[in-house]
């Protein structure tokens, strides 16, 4: 038996990521380890998740990772956890396709119950029909608690446990809107950005966590049997089986990174980091991977980087190879402009040119079948080609609705590049075989 539990909403914008975030620091200053998990295919929570538990938090996606992969991913980094708690992504019913991926479809396949957030500002008893309704919509999940956020008077709380006890939903308790627990919204998702103090952040959610919220009847209600997901081995950091050079891109400008890509790239030998905003001197290697990140926020100093950039290029000429996603592959384009279309060259090694005019959200995820394989992952962008460039006659990429897209993916010998983020954690032989083949 173990304490666990997804945290979800029944929307956007309830609070999920702050309130998780209090959970785990205040349980954490409790003296218990919590491991923590992300739904879907977000790097941001992720990063904060790591933050407030001292502890590397994991995407657990239904979609880009197989059964077997994330049931093991699940169980290996809990372990030897005390507390495991995974955020939910969007509404607690909405996935790619109805409710395909969805935050319900993980706590239903991995058999955790689910604690809702609900922001109960202007709402009373009508609290009971939209717990009842979450409730009844699929059987197969336990809704065993709920948070009321954005509440001020205990008055207004009696109305909504209330609800909640008719319903026969536990009510842990309720937050006060909190100004010092905000976390700024910027750019892709969460302000990221050294100004804003994260920690200071997170410790006084966990205040505020520990002064409303219930935490003793929250470990109760949400402890449930472990063992059901011990039916698989677990992985572990083997000795390289190969012994390539993997040479990561990692700084402010580059950091979507999963913890499992990079496990898999480490079974093809040594996986060495690099800045391409700050480094003069490119390592020996015999892959370079350049994740997504916010390139289009470093444009002038990835752009002066002109020794490393020459680098990059002499690596090209003599046969490296490279592995580039969105905001990495925007990196081995001619150029990025800005807004206001001012142009920053780039490595060049690749023939695009990407802009940040006229942003418009490219969202969804992708399935892309190349040379007889078949890797999945997704796009989350504003960018944009300058002009697009057309599509491999032997590349196809579809959406989660089987739909197939123009959707441009770069493969050669040397390069595998697109807007797409590959998940690749349970796909070593894949990558080995797409990049060294």
């Amino acid at each position: 038996m173990k304490p666990q539990f997804l945290v979800a909403a029944p929307h956007s914008g309830a609070g999920k990521t702050t309130v998780t975030l209090g959970l785990i620091r205040a349980l954490r200053n409790s003296r218990l380890t919590v491991q923590s998990y992300k739904c879907g295919p977000d790097y941001l929570d992720p990063k904060l998740h790591s933050l407030a538990s001292g502890r590397t938090s994991l995407n657990l996606d239904r979609f880009m990772m197989d059964d077997i992969h994330l049931r093991t991913t699940y169980n290996h980094y809990g372990n030897d956890a005390e507390v495991l708690i995974t955020e939910g992504v969007m509404g607690l019913f909405d996935g790619a396709v109805k409710m395909e991926g969805s935050s319900a479809d993980l706590a239903a396949f991995l058999q955790i119950p689910v604690v809702l957030i609900i922001n109960a500002k202007g709402m009373a008893y009508s609290a009971a029909a939209l717990l009842l309704g979450f409730k009844l919509m699929r059987t197969d999940i336990c809704i065993a608690g709920v948070i009321f956020n954005f509440v001020e008077h205990e008055s207004h709380y009696r109305l909504l446990k209330a609800a909640a006890d008719d319903v026969g939903i536990t009510a842990l308790g309720f937050l006060p809107k909190n100004e010092g627990m905000q976390i700024p919204s910027r750019h892709l998702g969460l302000k990221t950005g050294s100004d804003i103090d994260h920690e200071a952040i997170i410790e006084q959610a966990a205040e505020h966590i520990q002064k409303h919220i219930d935490l003793t009847e929250l470990i109760r209600i949400t402890t449930v049997p472990y063992s059901v997901h011990r039916t698989v081995p677990v992985p572990v950091f083997h000795k390289p089986k190969k012994n390539k050079k993997i040479l990561i891109a990692r700084d402010e400008a580059f950091n979507f990174l999963y913890a499992e890509n990079i496990r898999a790239l480490s079974n093809l030998g040594e996986v060495q980091y690099f800045s391409p905003l700050k480094d003069a001197v490119l390592p020996p290697a015999d892959l370079i991977y350049f994740p997504g990140g916010y390139p289009e926020l470093h444009l002038q100093s990835l752009s002066n980087n002109i020794v490393l950039k020459k680098q990059l290029l002499s690596y090209h000429e003599q046969g490296g190879k490279f592995l580039a996603e969105c905001g990495g592959m925007m990196y081995l384009g001619q150029y990025i402009a800005d807004e206001d279309g001012q142009q920053y060259p780039m490595t060049g090694i690749l023939d695009i040119a990407t802009g940040m005019q006229q942003k418009k959200l490219a969202l969804g995820y992708k399935r892309v079948a190349i040379g007889g394989t078949e890797l999945r992952g997704h796009e989350f962008h504003y960018s944009h080609f300058i002009e697009m460039p057309p599509q491999q006659e032997d590349i196809q990429v579809w959406n989660a609705r089987n739909e197939v897209l123009q959707t441009p993916v770069f493969k050669t010998d040397q390069i595998l590049a697109s807007y797409l983020h590959f998940y690749f954690g349970d796909q070593t032989d894949t990558v080995e075989k797409l990049l060294f083949d």
